[in-house]
């Protein structure tokens, strides 16, 4: 796995790199020809008749060079990458096993260096170099979103959600000594729901290393963030409200993630309010949202509920066709009846000959197959309003369900705090057993609004169409998600009880354990991300 999200995690801030260098770059006839007749040239090709569990037929691998992968990439960027002119020429000679290159964290444009050691780290390391270096106006990274897997770990993660841990997420409150992390959540099932760790508890020590002011953040990496299946990891613990630490150890194993929890109507007098918590648009995440939404639907005899609270604080994005079937579970036929939950554009190129039809992304009435039979009713809740609970770990899709509902004039209310600001997506695209993510389309609501590059502001000032109606509000740790006394949730109460906001929510983050999460869970990219199903996919000629 791509370790972007998780290398740099304790180390200290690196120095902003402002733009890319490089002698000889790839040659133009790479860059002008077609990926699609570069592809499948590989270094280590798969064996012959692997199928491709996307498409149902082999890969196609035949026997190449790293060059040719190198090559491939080039086309690839230039051909697809929405910011292609803005890419540097940078030399692939450096790009061996053995030597020692510049790598830069795409969501700081940070610069380190990396010892190539297998064929995957040089093509991934040469692809970190094919993004654009520069920023914003508001001055973040113009591109923080380019990353790489391994495709069978791609596709484990993508289908299923099965990844190397323990169950646990981490909120990371402070990444420099000394260094703060807590649980945000626990999946189900897990090892760590076994053991009762749950949201709040402070991590203290992992295999001995002390995680507050620790050298060793290696092994502090590995424990919290990319632990290893198979291998025994054991943490010091202290959780919320005790005060005598306790130690647990537990094996990582392949878990399977659980995208929807803690469904359900909030108790009297808010018996009509329905709450989801929705972690992550992967594909098992549609019949799961369906079943929620079915559930609500049955609440207070079959009378249903009269507002939902989406509480997707911790929702990085995922699936863009799961977003368009909840927005439309939750607005309903009427409101989405001919309207657009998504426009896309693409780079001038048309890089995948896309009809405007092919680009316009409707509201799903229907199951697209994610986890469940193709064309299957969605059912419908038909809220006028919706209470949505964000951090700064809200992206991606979720921030496209926001603007998708705002487009065809739902109101959505925000509590928490500004989401990441990705308006943006890709197609994932294997080559050679690599899968790789470079932005190639931007996104627009039936009102033509998807500029959000500096994420929705709640209760923002202004006239900007980012700002919306809310509350400023502190992730509560010291409380469980779906409780309705969790600062979050109780905001989204009071503002619908009588459209105020709770007094302390605009001094709560200096509060002991109430803290703006901004960019704080470090996840894996596939998690932090708009994706485009392989169906939508139409290669060019």
């Amino acid at each position: 796995m791509k370790r972007i999200a998780f290398s740099v995690i304790f180390a200290f801030a690196l120095s902003a790199c402002g733009g890319g260098s490089g002698s000889s770059g790839s040659s133009s006839s790479a860059s002008s020809a077609s990926y699609t007749n570069l592809a499948e040239q590989c270094a280590a090709p798969r064996a012959a008749g692997t199928i491709n569990p996307d498409t149902g037929k082999p890969y196609g691998d035949t026997q190449g060079t790293l060059a040719d992968e190198m090559t491939w990439i080039t086309a690839y960027v230039n051909q697809t990458y929405l910011w292609y002119a803005d890419v540097p020429a940078v030399s692939m000679v450096p790009y061996t096993i053995g030597n020692t290159v510049a790598y830069v964290d795409p969501t700081t444009n940070g610069q380190s260096s990396e010892t190539l050691t297998s064929n995957y780290q040089v093509v991934d390391a040469y692809f970190n170099s094919q993004r654009s270096p520069l920023y914003t106006a508001s001055g973040k990274p113009k591109d923080q979103f380019h990353f790489t897997y391994l495709t069978t770990v791609w596709q484990s993660l993508s289908a299923a959600g099965n990844e190397a841990g323990f169950g646990f997420q981490v909120a990371l409150l402070a990444a420099s000594p000394p260094r703060e992390a807590l649980v945000s959540y626990t999946s189900p099932n897990t090892a760590a729901a076994q053991n009762n760790l749950v949201r709040g508890a402070k991590f203290l020590t992992v295999n001995g290393v002390d995680v507050v002011n620790g050298s060793d953040v290696a092994t502090l990496n590995e424990g919290l963030f990319s632990p290893v299946a198979g291998k025994q990891y054991t943490f010091e613990v202290l959780d919320e409200g005790a005060t005598t630490p306790r130690t647990i150890t537990m094996t990582a194993s392949d878990i399977t993630l659980t995208p929807v929890m803690n469904v359900g109507t909030l108790p009297a007098p808010n018996a009509s309010v329905g709450y989801i918590l929705f972690n992550d648009h992967i594909a098992t995440a549609e019949s799961e949202l369906i079943a929620a939404v079915n559930q609500l639907k049955a609440a207070n005899s079959g009378a249903g509920i009269g507002d939902l609270v989406l509480d997707i604080r911790y929702n990085g994005g995922g699936y863009l066709d799961i977003a368009s079937e909840l927005a439309y579970m939750i607005a309903g036929a009427s409101a989405t009846s001919g309207k657009t939950f998504e426009q896309d554009t693409y780079n001038s190129k048309n890089p995948f000959s896309l009809s405007t039809a092919q680009e316009t992304i409707p509201f799903h009435n229907v199951t697209q197959g994610f986890s469940t039979t193709t064309g299957q009713a969605l059912p419908q809740l038909g809220l006028s309003t919706v209470y949505v609970i964000t951090t700064g770990a809200t992206c991606s899709a979720s921030e496209a369900v926001i603007n998708g509902l705002r487009g065809i004039g739902v109101k959505v209310v925000q509590i928490g705090s500004t989401t990441c600001g990705k308006p943006y997506g890709f197609f994932p695209q294997d080559n050679c057993s690599t899968t790789y993510f470079t932005i190639q389309f931007e996104g627009v609501n039936n009102a033509g609004f998807g500029a959000y590059a500096d994420g929705f502001i709640p209760a923002g000032t202004g006239t900007t169409a980012n700002n919306l109606p809310g509350c400023v509000v502190a992730d509560d740790f010291t409380k469980q998600l779906g409780d309705p006394t969790e600062a979050n949730l109780a905001a989204a109460l009071q503002y619908r009880a009588n459209g105020s906001c709770p007094a302390a929510s605009s001094s709560v983050a200096s509060a002991a354990h109430l803290v703006n999460v901004q960019s704080a869970l470090h996840r894996s990219p596939a998690r932090e991300n708009r994706i485009m199903s392989a169906s939508r996919h139409v290669n060019p000629n």
